[in-house]
């Protein structure tokens, strides 16, 4: 193996608990510590010295495990499974004589850290793998592997990553994939086996194809932003009744939002921007009044704002920006101050009704006339109207004032030059007398 810098660049992190480490009993964890405990996070990371080929007598792990840790450069000077410490890469379950591994996360690894097959074997009972910045090439996956794992998380990591090599995977409950190229023809290829999902994420994957036809019920998180799919929505996606998030931001979807969206009562996130949606904003979405976040910016949305969002109490998060919406904005001081993000500009057609909104307030869209259509300030009617702000009478007056000041100035002008000339004029012609008279 390599040392010095090498297992330096390794951060060791905490990551899923299983139930298995329920069992470790408080008094045992208490012992671990003492016996154990964990350098001060403000303190400089000593420079390791070169593992010895033969783990320590401490160590409590499996040997075969201890000697594939070794082979990913994590030191095992101490017992992995020591507890608790935040900087542990490993969780360990409590079997007899030797415990075994059960979570496993590496951070910033080395160029040229690799998982071995072999690796992969003797970390088996791994039931939870993240990579998080991890350059290194995907290894074959032992059986074993795939069948123990139900958590796998990939972040900047496994280079030529394909949608075969994931769906090995059957029995994950939770997948997270992201700012990883993934080679899949669709998301269907790498999730046509993968019925336990409570947790899908595949973001800025480069995945093409369409939205898979069938997902399972079970899922909670569903998020495959920042990809290249294309189609519109399929019934698979609005039948996930226990969907609390929905994302699929920055793709080529198209068509309608269909409003069966609204038949899923759980969701709390719903974000679709940066597609190319069309129609209206459906009717249908009144039916989710727990939403907190809701973004459908970027689209080809027509049509008016529904007047329902605004019945919408924990709302937090409304961005309706850069659509073809129309018409008045249906909502008050008293909403858009309950709201953190309130965006609406980009909507050329859309305006808002200034007996409810001051025009102090920064929404990126016109004021109303008195016929509910947007008052460009550069064409304002001149004529006299009661509904009228003082600020725009203000500006009208003003303008009537330079045009009258602007139409004077001028004339002043071409009376002085008409006179310059009649007196040069008169000049010549009176040379020219003088100049016969002297003959």
């Amino acid at each position: 193996m390599r040392g010095g810098g090498a297992a330096a660049a390794l951060v060791l992190t905490l990551v899923l608990f299983s139930p298995i480490c329920a069992r470790v009993s408080q008094a045992e964890a208490e012992a671990e510590a003492e016996a154990h405990p964990p350098s001060p996070a403000s303190s400089p990371t000593p420079t390791p010295t070169p593992i010895p080929s033969v783990p320590s007598t401490s160590s409590t792990l499996d040997p075969k495990q201890v000697k594939a840790l070794e082979s990913l450069n994590i030191p095992t000077t101490k017992d992995p499974c020591a507890q608790p410490s935040f900087h542990n890469a490993t969780l360990c379950d409590n079997s007899k004589p030797f415990r075994h591994l059960i979570s496993l996360r590496l951070s910033n690894c080395s160029s040229y850290v690799s998982l071995s097959f072999t690796a992969l074997k003797a970390l088996s009972t791994l039931r939870s793998l993240a990579l998080q910045d991890c350059p290194a090439a995907p290894s074959r996956l032992p059986p074993q592997l795939t069948a123990s794992l139900t958590a796998f998380s990939c972040v900047n990591s496994l280079r030529r990553l394909s949608g075969v090599w994931l769906s090995q995977l059957q029995n994950l409950t939770l997948l997270t994939v992201s700012h990883v190229p993934v080679r899949a023809s669709g998301p269907f290829v790498i999730l046509s086996r993968m019925s336990k999902l409570t947790s899908l994420t595949i973001s800025d994957a480069n995945l093409t194809g369409s939205l898979p036809s069938h997902l399972h019920s079970n899922l909670t998180h569903l998020d495959l932003s920042l990809n290249r799919l294309k189609g519109s929505i399929p019934p698979s996606v609005t039948i996930l009744q226990n969907l609390l998030t929905l994302n699929l931001s920055s793709n080529s979807l198209s068509g309608q939002i269909p409003p069966s969206i609204g038949d899923l009562i759980s969701l709390r996130n719903l974000s679709l921007s940066s597609n190319s949606f069309s129609g209206p904003i459906p009717d249908p979405l009144s039916s989710l009044p727990d939403l907190l976040h809701l973004d459908l910016s970027s689209n080809q949305l027509n049509g008016s704002i529904p007047s329902f969002i605004s019945h919408f109490k924990s709302l937090t998060h409304l961005n309706l920006a850069n659509n073809n919406l129309r018409g008045v904005l249906p909502f008050n001081l008293s909403f858009i101050n309950r709201l953190q993000v309130f965006k609406v500009a980009g909507n050329s057609n859309l305006c808002y009704n200034r007996s409810l909104l001051s025009s102090k307030v920064k929404l990126g869209i016109s004021p109303c006339d008195k016929y509910g259509m947007p008052l460009s300030p550069p064409a304002k009617d001149s004529s006299a109207d009661d509904s009228s702000d003082d600020d725009y009478d203000d500006t009208d007056d003003y303008a009537t004032r330079h045009k009258k000041d602007h139409h004077h100035g001028p004339n002043k002008f071409v009376l002085g030059v008409a006179i310059a000339l009649s007196s040069i004029v008169f000049l010549i012609v009176f040379m020219i007398l003088c100049s016969k008279c002297c003959r």
